[in-house]
């Protein structure tokens, strides 16, 4: 099992607009992902609703990338920058960092870390 190849291959995928078909490749039907310090989001099926919701609420990519990225054992790490117009017009510059458990090739958590205040 190489995590280092799949996780270049999720980021690749999302950054070519794959997003979708990687979370339905690499994520673990019991998967939790977390904002920040947030409460968890528990479950594939719930997930992907939230996913999409996302997804959906985007009007233009304007670009995006993973400016750095690294895995130390069963955890990978990746630094994102992402420029969005969403459909209420508001532009954004999103930075984060996910942070991926992976477990028998797939994610088991995701958290992502993030200023709130942008």
């Amino acid at each position: 099992m190489d995590i280092t190849a799949f996780d270049q291959e999720l980021n690749e995928m999302v950054l070519t607009g794959r997003a979708m078909e990687a979370f339905e490749k690499y994520y673990a039907d019991d998967v939790v992902m977390q904002e920040n310090s947030d409460e968890p989001f528990v479950g594939k099926d719930f997930n992907r609703k939230r996913e999409i919701e996302f997804f959906d609420s985007i009007a233009e990519w304007h670009g995006g990338e993973c400016s750095a990225a690294a895995v130390n054992g069963d955890v990978s790490f990746s630094e994102w920058v992402v420029d969005v117009t969403f459909k209420n017009g508001f532009r954004m510059k999103l930075e984060q960092v996910a942070v991926r458990r992976w477990k028998n090739g797939q994610i088991a958590h995701e958290r992502f870390y993030y200023n709130k205040g942008h």
